[in-house]
């Protein structure tokens, strides 16, 4: 018998400890067993139900669709019925500029248009822009030619580097700025292109201009389905359909690994328990999935190779996520505009400004605070009707970037009422909601700096020196919910395959 230990409870552990118990149900000779330090599986994948019929996402909200692996697996789980696709007839997103919301041109595939009208008619940029726009197609032969050189195939650049090439400054830091600051939390001129536009960057290598390229592509019916997709019931029905499936013996809850070291041909995986008690002896696993945020693998992997540590994403965003849910009669004198939500580009902080410390509140302090970080506002009632009642309006803020860190030590009625007085200056003031809530998320999104992608080859070739370990998570090629799910399924399939091989 073949035993596997998974060490981290996220959506990407979870996933690998239900792909080894559908392979252990049909016989094949493994046991595992999944440590997770917190008392619930999921990570930041949690979703509240108010009684009032409010589907309140903590976490991600959807995922991408036109990625299979997510959808795949809520059909497996018997979630099918339960499968929504975004109301992209509503689906217009803004840019907050002051206290105005100018809306971004209709069709936009992140920065890249697909209707031409609504880029020359947009207020939110000026006609040098709308001018790099209608050159961009002309330049597609150059374009190609600078992907295809060989001086540049294996190299990589920044997010901001790649927009600038194909659309200039403008478009970089009024659009590709603040979308890449509500996804990741991060700065779009340390990001790498090649790790966080792949599709984009593969349409520059094949057509030279993404916006032909991006034509083509809907011309070939590629990109015809509603961009997002959720679930009725929430999100945490994935992890609750897969954890029901899992054997509660597998399941070690509350139990945070501290090493993991080389055992003869296996390993020994030692953990503690979070409430405390005494320090069992280490378990003997013949291979090890690691499913962990990148700080705590390089930890783990500090004693076996450090170099692992160094080639892990160092940095990563955190993230503060506060809803607001308002019953049909408070929504009646609520002003929201019609489309998905809001994005808010980040500035320099202005010399001297106060931010909010450990001791507390200075004059203002928390509200600059809340100012710098937020990032984006979703209209969830507009984007998926079924997560508010009818009539309903349930808002989401998102806080991220530099500024977070100095909000994370504060109460949930301090989040709330910050949230609800930033939403206000661009929405109108909001009444007192009828629910609400808040998350936080300490670096819970790694960055994928420049060079990632060279950083993951060298990682995989210093991997598979260990035998039989896998890392799996949203530290190395993806951080989607779709991404996620197949790592591990992928992960967890291929390391029994090869110990039962042996």
């Amino acid at each position: 018998m073949k035993r596997i230990a998974i060490v981290g409870g996220g959506i990407a552990g979870v996933s690998a400890a239900y792909e080894l118990a559908l392979r252990q149900r049909a016989g094949e000779p493994i046991e595992f067993v999944l440590f997770e330090a917190a008392s619930r599986l999921g990570g930041i994948v949690e979703t509240v139900r108010s009684d009032d019929d409010f589907v309140i996402e903590c976490g991600p909200d959807s995922w991408v669709t036109e990625k299979p692996w997510a959808r795949d697996l809520a059909i497996e789980l018997g979630l099918e019925s339960e499968l929504v696709l975004s109301n992209d007839s509503r689906r217009k997103t803004y840019v907050a500029e002051g206290h105005t919301l100018i809306a971004m041109p209709e069709g936009m595939r992140m920065m890249v248009p697909t209707q031409w009208a609504s880029v020359l008619n947009s207020p939110l940029i000026s006609w040098q822009a709308k001018l790099a726009y209608l050159r961009e197609p002309k330049f597609a032969g150059q374009l190609k030619a600078w992907a295809l050189d060989g001086s540049n195939s294996a190299g990589d650049e920044s997010m901001h580097d790649f927009v600038v090439r194909h659309f200039g400054d403008e478009v970089a830091d009024t659009i590709a700025a603040p979308l890449m600051a509500g996804v990741f939390g991060g700065d779009i001129a340390t990001l790498s292109a090649r790790a966080v536009l792949p599709a984009l960057v593969a349409l520059e290598r094949e057509h030279g201009s993404l916006i032909l390229g991006l034509q083509q592509r809907m011309g070939a019916g590629k990109s015809s389905a509603p961009i997002f997709t959720s679930l009725k019931s929430g999100l945490e029905a994935l992890i609750t359909g897969m954890e029901s499936r899992i054997p509660e013996r597998s399941l070690q809850r509350g139990f945070a690994v501290e090493s993991i070291e080389r055992s003869g041909g296996g390993w020994q995986v030692h953990a503690t328990s979070v409430a405390g008690g005494p320090h069992p002896a280490g378990e003997s696993f013949d291979g090890v999935l690691v499913a962990t945020p990148a700080a705590t693998a390089a930890k783990l992997f500090e004693p076996l190779d450090s170099r692992i540590g160094e080639l892990l994403p160092q940095q990563s965003s955190s993230a503060i996520v506060v809803a607001l849910g308002f019953a049909a009669d408070q929504a009646q004198a609520m002003r929201i505009p019609r489309g998905f939500g809001f994005l808010v580009p980040q500035r320099n902080p202005p010399a001297g400004e106060v931010l909010l410390g450990e001791e507390g509140f200075g004059d203002e302090a928390g509200d600059v605070a809340a100012r710098r970080a937020l990032l984006a506002c979703t209209f969830l009632d507009q984007k998926f009707p079924h997560a508010a009642p009818e009539g309903a309006v349930l808002l989401r803020a998102f806080f991220g970037g530099p500024a977070v860190p100095s909000l994370l030590q504060q109460d949930d009625a301090t989040l709330i009422y910050l949230a609800r007085a930033e939403l206000g200056r661009f929405l109108g003031k909001l009444p007192e909601p009828s629910i609400a809530l808040a998350r936080r998320w300490p670096n819970s999104l790694p960055l994928y700096a420049v060079g990632h992608m060279e950083r993951m080859a060298e990682l995989d070739v210093r991997v598979a020196r260990l035998p039989n370990l896998r890392l799996i998570g949203n530290a190395y090629r993806g951080v989607g919910l779709p991404d996620l799910v197949h790592s591990g399924r992928t992960a967890a399939r291929e390391l029994a395959a090869s110990l039962v091989a042996a």
